[in-house]
């Protein structure tokens, strides 16, 4: 079995809950060689916890000197593209977080790359990796008709979960002022190039959108597909609420989602049919193991029976990295391509303009 020598752009918040504690869990299918950062002092704390010792506050620098067969790319979504085309260019294989990018531009510019190149692109949802979702995906297109769909993501602060749980994150004040004004600038413009001249609070919904929702949106449409249009859609509290009416072929899709300090988290499909409904609940994903369940809800007679499917402890993250050293070391496209992420980014573009719309009237 081929072990793939991997580097990682980025080791903030995600890489050190989730996918560096992974890929060394899995030492038969991946070897962490290198290390990227814009704060020294961290990548100097990483690379002795994790045994790494090539360390680049310079992604460049590292894509030019290490021996890489992939790159995972976990920094600010600002410079996705820049760090995923620019591994492409030297025909490294990229596992890049979601959101893969903040426009259509961009995502086109990743797909130019990537046909120019003998590398994969894989973007990480993965929710959709979950072996509950999965055979929920089974359950779905086997239910008939369908007539309504619920799509809801209500959590709280991942401190809340990680902070009860000994999860130590590291972060220092060592990022250069001029950094930190770069990513703003940049932020700034890839907004206005996505939606165009807009309130602060429509950014925000954006981003909001883009960052967490792109996981539900994502999971909703390889389930039910795209929807005909968005009916109605409104943004509160600085963008931090929102919900969506999507329509479909025969049904609609209520799509809820907030941000609060509440101690939960809550993000979960259901699908109902005539008689009978299917649920995919997720837990926070900050804590590995806990389990993504199926609820399936039938109707027999005079009875609701209600049957609980958990398939496995195996967390998602693990499934879905599991998945990405089969795409490299065979070859294969995997589900999570670029192409798939650009319809995800139609969807968000199509609620996003219906909050503008919804706020004109």
């Amino acid at each position: 079995m081929k072990k793939l020598k991997v580097g990682i752009i980025g080791v903030g918040e995600i890489a050190q809950i989730i996918h560096l504690p992974i890929l060394q869990s899995l030492p038969e299918l991946y070897e962490i060689v290198a290390l990227c950062d814009i704060s020294q002092r961290l990548l100097d704390v990483m690379g002795e916890k994790h045994s790494v010792k090539n360390l680049y506050t310079n992604a460049s620098d590292m894509l030019d000197q290490t021996g890489l067969d992939a790159v995972f790319v976990l920094n600010n979504m600002e410079y996705h593209t820049e760090c995923t085309v620019a591994a492409l260019q030297r025909n490294l294989h990229v596992f890049v977080e979601k959101p893969m990018c903040v426009t259509e531009a961009e995502a086109r510019d990743i797909i130019r790359a990537r046909n120019a190149s003998s590398a994969q692109v894989m973007v990480g949802y993965m929710r959709r990796f979950a072996p509950a979702y999965l055979r929920a995906l089974e359950e779905v297109r086997a239910l008939g008709q369908i007539n309504y769909a619920r799509v809801r993501d209500m959590i709280g602060p991942n401190a809340y979960f990680t902070g009860q749980s000994g999860i130590h994150v590291y972060r220092f004040g060592d990022i250069p002022a001029e950094a930190v004004k770069d990513r703003k600038e940049r932020n700034t413009r890839l907004m206005q190039e996505a939606i165009g001249e807009a309130s602060n609070e429509d950014y925000a919904a954006y981003g909001l959108l883009l960052g967490l929702n792109s996981h539900d949106i994502s999971a909703m449409r390889e389930m039910l597909g795209m929807p005909i249009r968005v009916k109605a859609a409104s943004s509160r509290q600085g963008g931090r609420f929102k919900n969506a009416i999507l329509e479909y072929d025969g049904f609609d899709v209520m799509f809820e989602t907030g941000v609060d300090q509440q101690g939960r988290f809550d993000a979960h499909i259901e699908v109902y049919g005539e008689r009978r409904s299917v649920l995919v609940q997720y837990d926070t994903p900050y804590l590995r193991q806990l389990p993504t369940t199926l609820r399936i809800r039938d109707t027999i007679g005079d009875a609701l029976e209600e049957t609980v499917v958990r398939p496995t402890y195996k967390d998602a993250y693990t499934c879905e990295l599991e998945y990405f050293h089969e795409v490299v070391a065979n070859g294969l496209a995997p589900k999570t391509t670029p192409e798939d992420y650009l319809q995800d980014l139609t969807i968000i573009k199509m609620i996003a303009d219906a909050v503008r719309r919804g706020a004109e009237r």
